[in-house]
């Protein structure tokens, strides 16, 4: 028994020593410094947002113990992501878990390193669910919790697994009390686009809106007991070149129900921006459809 458990505590510190090479401190708030993880042999790091509290005067903690400056590339409040670019070559990059290898039960570290040298903290997967929205509207690919600890400093780096692949981003932002995780596809998603533009693109109507529930008539015609009642509109927003008004009861958009908040924030993804799209509104008692394009927030 002895022997068995030596080896297993043998293989998980192999494991947290080999994984550290990709794990980086990142300085860019008063605070603490906090963590991230190497993207690519170039420099790029991928690590929380709310760790990174200003533009310039950024730095990053290497591996070796170099400390070098770094830059904004991106980012992506919605899901706490930011893209630096560190003045350093020839990193480690993390080796990102494929979709479904996680189980609940799992074995996981949280790993950070907000001083000079890595950290960790074991524990496992205590649920897995379907997709899910930040409270700042960022789309999830997957519900990850883990039962472990967070100690300070530890945002922005890794949730390893066993095997030494980086399942996700770890994040004290996400939810209050318990460890959620940034699932890696939704890591490499964010990236790959902060890469490319620079920002997520979220779709923009100009409106302000809040839920109603129909009318017994209404919600019959509808199809649906709940819209959401325009209070506001921005009168050069999308909206307002639309033609939508105060008072409008917005339906479905591009054939998607609006019911709620949630629906409407999901109606926003990226790929919507600069589309024409159908908008669905009860006005005066009436289902009536207008033509609007999507704007850019």
């Amino acid at each position: 028994m002895t022997s068995v458990l030596q080896s297993l505590s043998d293989g998980a510190a192999q494991v947290v020593e080999s994984s550290g090479s990709s794990v980086v401190r990142v300085e860019g708030r008063r605070r603490m410094a906090a963590s991230g993880v190497v993207w690519s042999a170039d420099g790029l790091v991928v690590t929380s947002n709310h760790v990174v509290e200003r533009d310039d005067n950024l730095h990053v903690g290497l591996p070796d113990g170099a400390t070098v400056d770094a830059t904004v590339i991106g980012r992506d409040p919605s899901t706490d992501l930011v893209l630096l670019r560190a003045s350093a070559a020839g990193l480690a990059p993390a080796t990102w878990l494929d979709a479904g290898e996680l189980k609940v039960g799992s074995l996981v570290f949280a790993l950070g390193r907000p001083g000079s040298s890595v950290q960790a903290s074991l524990g496992v997967v205590s649920a897995l669910g379907e997709a899910w929205r930040t409270g700042a509207g960022g789309e999830m690919d997957r519900y990850v919790q883990c039962d472990l600890v967070m100690y300070p400093g530890f945002s922005g780096g890794p949730l390893l697994e066993a095997g030494g692949k980086f399942a996700g981003l770890n994040s004290s932002a996400l939810a209050r009390g318990v460890s959620v995780s940034i699932p890696a596809a939704t890591v490499r998603r964010v990236v790959e686009t902060l890469i490319s533009h620079g920002q997520v693109p979220r779709g923009y109507l100009g409106v302000g809106v809040q839920p109603v529930r129909l009318p017994d008539s209404l919600a019959a015609a509808a199809g649906q007991e709940t819209g959401l009642m325009v209070m506001s509109v921005e009168p050069d927003g999308p909206a307002g070149k639309a033609g939508l008004l105060q008072g409008d009861v917005l339906l479905t958009l591009d054939g998607l129900s609006t019911q709620n908040l949630d629906d409407l924030q999901a109606s926003m993804q990226g790929e919507r921006v600069g589309k024409s799209v159908q908008v669905r509104i009860v006005r005066s008692g009436a289902v009536q459809e207008h033509a609007l394009t999507i704007g850019k927030r």
